[in-house]
């Protein structure tokens, strides 16, 4: 039987490594993009790539940094995190397996589009959050892929690239369709945010000292 102590070794190793493969994924297409002569800019405007960042960065700092010294907005973080690689793996494995990668790398692409998510929602239900999550904090999670779709439509024109089908709207239906389009992704966000929230929310807390944040 494993005890507590080699458990959270376990633990710590297994996010340091998914965090650090999170990394080595990103930064290795970065270097194929600039060794390509591609836009780094345009590269960076990935959802994929950015949630994977946030993700790499959530999982090393979890694996390192001891549970007293994680500040009270910690879970919260952990949880956006959560919900970006989730919906990521949703998304592209429902409405854009089919659409063309360009030249990332096979590995790259079934790191991030398939092995984070599930490693960051595996995260989520083996160690939930030692802090409630009210509605507010999990609808607030929302404001980052808002804000990107207003960065990429604002940006598309300008530099002629949309990173996604669904917000080119140069394809048929133009804006009218984005717009429908990224309603119903709101909506679809919002119903798997407070989802992620609750689920956390119902897993028993590992410390029993867990204090109660924004509790609705």
């Amino acid at each position: 039987m494993i005890d507590s102590r080699a458990m959270k070794v376990l633990g710590v190793v297994l996010r340091v490594g998914f965090g650090a493969l999170a990394l080595a994924a990103v930064i290795t297409q970065l270097w194929i993009q600039i060794d390509a002569g591609s836009p780094v800019t345009n590269f960076l405007s990935y959802f994929t790539i950015e949630s994977n960042i946030l993700a790499g960065i959530v999982l090393l700092a979890s694996g390192l940094m001891p549970v007293a010294r994680r500040p009270s907005w910690w879970e919260g973080l952990r949880g956006a995190a959560t919900l970006y690689m989730v919906a990521t793996g949703i998304v592209y494995n429902t409405l854009l397996l089919d659409v063309d990668v360009g030249n990332l790398a096979s590995w790259v692409n079934t790191v991030t589009h398939r092995v984070i998510p599930l490693v960051l929602l595996a995260d989520w239900l083996i160690a939930p959050p030692r802090e409630r999550l009210s509605r507010r904090t999990s609808l607030l999670w929302l404001a980052f892929p808002l804000l990107y779709c207003a960065y990429s439509l604002i940006r598309g024109p300008l530099v002629d690239f949309y990173p996604y089908p669904f917000l080119d709207p140069r394809l048929d239906g133009g804006y009218g369709r984005v717009a429908i389009l990224i309603v119903i992704l709101a909506v679809a966000f919002a119903l798997l945010a407070l989802l992620v929230a609750w689920v956390g929310n119902r897993l028993p807390a590992r410390d029993h000292g867990a204090v109660t944040m924004n509790r609705p």
